[in-house]
């Protein structure tokens, strides 16, 4: 063979070995075209069982949100001490201002206060006849992300107590780490789930897998009479796996789609009985993507580990 003849073998080598994957990957599609019952409902299994863990991520998600918002209006309240000077109070706003922990400072005067309080109250004839204005400055401290951990809101209000212009600062701390443990407890049992969930992916995926390699136990045998490699026997089986886990992947995320679009309409009008324009979130194109991939690739695992270990299992009697 000459030289040009040698370096034009391994390009047609390789197109071929490519052309021979793409047969063998369509071919198994047709595969599960033949035995449709069976192959719809191990798609279905799998399409439900990485439905529920992207569901519960979906509810994780929005929980998240939510926890969010509620606490960017966590506030510090400072009343300050009757007689306070107008120096005081600009160094004390300055050195709010400069804390990692505290996003704003909002100022409300006594006369401000009064003035609020008289026209949400309907008192205002009432706290006309007052002599002096009884209310004190105050100060509220809306906390920044950092400031929002319950540990440094701790910490900030135990400082705000120490301020000698400060009178009482108060924060309520409890609904803070309750929303906090909420997240959390709903964070890990996110996980536990579709650990649970996934594992049941790779069961059922090996079993089918075992069951079909059974049904063809007679091809297999004459295959190795042949001479046909272990690798060329398996390659059928592990692309039927493939194909098991992209449309159980694409399943299982039109279903969280169909999931997120019934409930919205509800959580929408929910919503709006508080006055709030939150809205359902759902999957992402990312999340999307690592959702139907991650099907794949349990599907491709459990498809690996099944075909290899029961084909090498049967030799020709």
């Amino acid at each position: 063979m000459s030289k040009q003849e040698h370096k034009l073998a391994w390009p047609q080598r390789l197109a071929m070995y490519w052309v021979d994957h793409l047969r063998q990957l369509f071919a198994s599609l047709g595969e599960l075209w033949r035995t449709p019952l069976s192959s719809l409902m191990t798609i279905a299994v799998l399409g439900v069982s990485l439905a529920l863990p992207a569901s519960f991520y979906v509810l994780l998600k929005n929980a998240e949100s939510v926890s969010q918002f509620w606490q960017s209006q966590a506030q510090i309240s400072l009343y300050l001490q009757q007689g306070v000077n107008e120096a005081q109070l600009t160094d004390l706003q300055q050195r709010l201002g400069e804390m990692e922990e505290i996003d704003k400072v909002t100022y409300i005067s006594p006369e401000q206060g009064l003035s609020d309080f008289s026209g949400a109250a309907g008192f205002a004839e009432a706290l006309s006849l007052l002599e002096d204005n009884p209310l004190p400055a105050v100060f509220i401290l809306n906390l920044s992300e950092s400031g929002r951990i319950p540990e440094a809101a701790e910490l900030l209000l135990a400082d705000m107590h120490a301020e000698p212009a400060v009178a009482t600062a108060r924060l309520d701390m409890a609904w803070l780490a309750r929303l906090s443990g909420i997240v959390d407890l709903l964070r890990q049992a996110v996980v536990g789930m579709a650990v649970l969930l996934l594992a049941g992916v790779l069961l059922v995926v090996s079993n089918t897998l075992r069951l079909n390699i059974l049904n063809c136990r007679y091809e297999i045998e004459v295959m190795k009479l042949v001479g046909a490699t272990e690798g060329f026997i398996q390659r059928p089986f592990l692309y039927v796996g493939l194909w098991y886990g992209i449309i159980g992947g694409l399943l299982a995320w039109w279903l969280t789609l169909v999931m997120v679009f019934w409930l919205s309409h509800k959580v929408n009008a929910l919503a709006a009985l508080y006055q709030s324009d939150f809205h359902l979130l759902g999957l992402g194109v990312r999340e999307s993507l690592w959702l139907i991939l991650t099907g794949t690739l349990l599907s491709l695992l459990a498809s690996g580990f099944s075909v290899r270990r029961h084909i090498r299992a049967i030799e020709p009697g």
